[in-house]
């Protein structure tokens, strides 16, 4: 560790420090704000129950100088406050228990009950109750309250009240001194509460940094590093579900490096299937030619014999048709492996197709007793034509040869939504033949697989056509798969795209 990074380290401030540091602020903003919303509180509540003491006070004394007004002797109200205001003023102070002093309507000391008179100066206020509204002046520890005096609408003059506000201010500075020392104390309690508390986050936070520091080193948790039902709680649940992610992607990754090593094997497996390739198709290559060569014999020893030279020319035709047939569908086959297969894709209508595919293997089906018919509708597909014609009749030439005498072949055809909302034209052939045991069913599209050797021979086939097929249907951003097979017959779909397709679903 270099010399700086140890400064940095040793005069870092801890989440502790800083988490109290902030709480003590807070702790401290609260405890003053809250004073002073109390106090103030305070304060206006004491003014408040003033006011309302001062003006229940100045109605007795309106209703007190009212009531003498109105039963003396009817005078001007100057006149009136002149003669009674010094006799009034000392039985109101009587009544209220403070100092009252009376002015007439014009502002003019009337009376007191004082020892002597007042000497403020009030007459600010005493044009606010010529307006008829009340006022009061504070004077240190004194307030004058003055509020107007009324005989109905008739201003007679003005009351008023000297009070004190000592023990009001006293009750406040007693309050005030109490929020003082309860704040300090509520502080130091909640700092050291504030303490104890991230202490004890910190320490969990240690631990779940020491599960991190575990985890990047391979040491993968077998439970979580802290419970608890809170957020921390749940971020120490994701870091057990991530040290459980991470050790699965792991054996994930040691599985997938194990399957490499079978990849590579297989790839040597796949050397040796090509070799064996070779050597079947070579074999395959063989056997007609053998066949061939021996009727060639044949015919040089007995050429005089009629019969033995239509035999052989039969199985010679027979013999070629069937090397050609094998060489033609595994050039195709390899040109799709090796070549990047282009196909000339297009929109079309795709009834006149397969009633052309039927009107081919027309004769052939009668030569076989069998029964052709469709039940095709009016659709287009997106397709290569020559390419979908050789499906549809390697399809039908199959379901002819491998049937019974007096069976059916049926072609027909229908448009379905796929979930992608993509149109998809569907296409089948179906027979009530002889069928393909369900053992043996997943390998029919296998080059040069046959269902057994007997019905190859019998029938010239070369285990090639449905691998031809599927290859062509894949190209085509299609499939063609076994729907159904069994003693009632078989069902073969092909499922090819009902619009032109793009670029993006191409790569998809």
């Amino acid at each position: 560790m270099t010399r700086s990074a140890v400064s940095r380290h040793k005069f870092r401030i801890g989440l502790k420090g800083k988490i109290t540091f902030f709480l003590a602020l807070l702790l401290a903003f609260v405890v003053v704000l809250l004073s002073m919303l109390v106090l103030a509180g305070i304060r206006e509540d004491q003014q408040r129950r003033m006011e309302q003491s001062f003006a229940q006070l100045a109605n007795s004394a309106n209703l007190r100088v009212r009531s003498e007004y109105l039963t003396g002797e009817r005078v001007s109200p100057d006149e009136f406050m002149e003669r009674n205001a010094q006799s009034l003023a000392v039985d109101l102070g009587g009544q209220s228990g403070m100092a009252v002093t009376l002015y007439s309507a014009a502002g003019v000391f009337a009376g007191t009950s004082l020892p002597v008179q007042p000497l403020t100066d009030v007459k600010d206020a005493l044009a606010h109750t010529a307006k008829g509204q009340a006022a009061y002046i504070t004077l240190g520890n004194q307030i004058l309250y003055l509020a107007p005096l009324y005989n109905a609408d008739q201003f007679l003059g003005t009351v008023q009240f000297h009070g004190s506000l000592q023990e009001q201010k006293m009750f406040y500075r007693h309050i005030r001194d109490l929020f003082i020392g309860t704040g300090a104390a509520v502080l130091a309690a909640g700092l050291l509460l504030g303490y104890l508390y991230v202490w004890r986050q910190v320490y969990i936070l240690g631990k779940l940094n020491q599960a991190a520091r575990d985890i990047g080193e391979g040491r993968y948790l077998d439970k979580p590093p802290v419970r608890r039902l809170d957020e921390v709680g749940e971020l120490a649940e994701g870091i057990y579900d991530m040290s459980g992610s991470i050790a699965s992607y792991v054996s994930e990754l040691n599985e997938e490096k194990q399957k490499l090593l079978t990849a590579i094997q297989r790839l040597q497996e796949l050397e040796q299937q090509q070799k064996q390739f070779i050597g079947n198709i070579s074999h395959e290559l063989k056997t007609p030619l053998t066949s061939i060569l021996a009727y060639s014999d044949l015919l040089g020893m007995y050429s005089d014999d009629p019969v033995l030279l239509q035999n052989a020319r039969t199985q010679i035709s027979k013999e070629a048709e069937r090397l050609y047939a094998l060489i033609e569908k595994a050039l195709q086959l390899s040109s799709m492996d090796i070549y990047d297969f282009k196909t000339n894709a297009a929109r079309f209508e795709v009834k006149p197709l397969l009633e052309e595919a039927l009107g081919r293997l027309h004769i052939k089906a009668e030569k076989q007793r069998i029964s052709l018919s469709s039940d095709l509708i009016n659709d287009q597909v997106w397709a290569d034509q020559d390419n979908l014609m050789h499906m549809v009749t390697n399809l039908l030439s199959n379901a002819i040869k491998y049937n019974r005498p007096g069976g059916w072949v049926r072609l027909s055809n229908r448009s379905e939504i796929a979930s992608s909302g993509e149109r998809r034209v569907i296409i089948e052939v179906a027979d009530n033949g002889i069928g393909i045991p369900e053992e043996l069913q997943s390998r029919i599209f296998d080059p040069f697989y046959t269902v057994s050797d007997d019905r190859s021979r019998e029938t010239g086939g070369t285990g090639l056509g449905l691998a031809l097929v599927r290859s062509l249907a894949e190209k085509q951003h299609g499939s063609v798969k076994l729907a159904e097979s069994g003693p009632e017959g078989s069902r073969f779909v092909i499922t090819l795209p009902g619009d032109p397709i793009e670029i993006g679903s191409q790569e998809k």
